[in-house]
């Protein structure tokens, strides 16, 4: 057994009391803070690897549940502005599936758990939990989007010309479902009440997405105004004409953008207000 002289000891817990303060003596600061962009790069690779464990079985449930819905309009719809809206509002609807109804559990799950104290010790803003939560789970809609759309296109005989508009459909509309997913899970008082606005919200996307304008009464055509998934699939029905209106379909993009960001700042004030609880 070696005994170790008092001596060292004393030098040894010096050296680390000088190492924790200044040269002055004084407290040294703490580290800076992350910025937005790092930060929320980091929240957005570790989403997006715990979505693609724990979501893809969800996400195949979402693109079958999509698929099997036009296969039952496709008896009551023969084609024209009707079979546009049920394929738009059919893709879309897996952007609310995952976007809206997934992440409005999960926020609701992490406030139920205790799980936003983690998030509330690290040294990152906000703004990069929500949005990198967010993007990860819009993200995760792109394959659900794009198979639902072409298996559309080919079952209402619509051309995928312009299919290449949900490179701009999903994020924009991803954002303000993901932004009012976050903020109903972060809002609601219990988890239980955040998993029902969550399976609301979806609803609401499946049957106002889907079913065609106008066969719609007027009241419920207007609650489908209020809908930020509405304006999403407008832009994607849009495009399936023969010489789309371009610049209406970029109305109704940035009305979904507009919309996104309003959730988003919605959704962050949430979170500080949950995480400081």
């Amino acid at each position: 057994m070696s005994i170790v002289p008092a001596e060292a000891v004393s030098a040894r817990v010096r050296r680390a009391q000088d190492a924790r303060v200044g040269g002055d003596g004084g407290i040294a600061p703490l580290a800076p803070r992350a910025r937005l962009l790092p930060a929320l790069a980091a929240v957005y690779r570790a989403q997006l690897s715990r979505a693609r464990v724990a979501r893809i079985p969800l996400l195949f449930v979402a693109t079958f549940q999509s698929v099997g819905i036009m296969v039952l309009m496709r008896g009551v719809v023969d084609g024209g502005a009707e079979a546009r809206a049920v394929v738009a509002g059919s893709s879309v609807l897996v952007v609310a599936f995952v976007a809206l109804n997934l992440l409005a559990q999960y926020f609701g799950q992490l406030r139920a758990s205790g799980g936003l104290d983690h998030y509330a010790t690290l040294p990152v803003p906000p703004a990069a939990v929500v949005l990198g939560a967010a993007g990860a789970y819009a993200s995760f809609t792109v394959p659900g989007t794009v198979v639902t759309a072409v298996a559309g296109s080919v079952l209402f005989g619509l051309p995928l010309t312009h299919l290449w508009v949900l490179a701009a459909v999903i994020p924009l509309a991803g954002a303000a479902l993901a932004g009012l997913g976050a903020a109903l899970g972060l809002l609601a008082p219990r988890q239980e009440l955040a998993t029902l606005l969550g399976q609301l919200g979806m609803s609401a996307a499946l049957l106002l997405g889907v079913l065609p304008p106008g066969r719609l009464p007027e009241p419920i055509a207007f609650a489908r105004d209020l809908l930020p998934s509405t304006y999403g699939v407008e832009a994607f029905a849009r495009t399936f004409d023969a010489h789309p209106h371009w610049p209406s379909v970029a109305l109704d993009l940035a009305v979904c953008a507009v919309v996104g960001v309003v959730s988003l700042v919605v959704a962050t004030l949430a979170y500080r207000r949950a995480a400081v609880r």
